[in-house]
């Protein structure tokens, strides 16, 4: 192990992936890292909150769009060394809508918006994988 390993930053975090209609649900990053790029809905588990509850939370944050915890699915853990420079360590959940709802970007996000599952942009963080491992 080397001594960088040592002094890691391990941050807890949840990410959503909302589908519907063969659509994804992205927002567009308004801060670093990755500002810009497009990613999952998510974001920091607060003090006193689950991962499950973090994620209905973010969604609603960055979305506007409301999605009660009993919906969303655990798709699974993702902690590769590297994947966000702030700290690694994140559960995604997904959920299916019968039909997209109209976003509206809030928080974090500079913009919402469903994308077509066939026809993503690129996506920040390891996202592209976390959203292979939900299809």
């Amino acid at each position: 192990m080397s001594p960088e390993s040592l002094d890691e930053t391990i941050r807890y975090t949840a990410d959503v992936v909302l589908l519907a209609a063969g659509h994804v649900l992205l927002i567009q990053r308004r801060w670093n890292p990755h500002a810009g790029s497009w990613a999952l809905p998510g974001g920091h588990v607060d003090a006193g909150e689950t991962s499950l509850q973090a994620a209905a939370r973010e969604l609603a944050e960055e979305t506007g769009i409301t999605v009660p915890v009993d919906v969303l699915r655990q798709v699974g853990a993702f902690d590769a060394p590297g994947r966000d420079p702030r700290g690694r360590v994140t559960v995604a959940y997904t959920a299916t809508l019968p039909a997209p709802v109209a976003p509206t970007p809030l928080d974090d996000a500079a913009d919402a918006r469903w994308w077509p599952l066939n026809n993503l942009p690129d996506l920040a963080f390891d996202h592209a994988d976390i959203l292979t491992t939900t299809r």
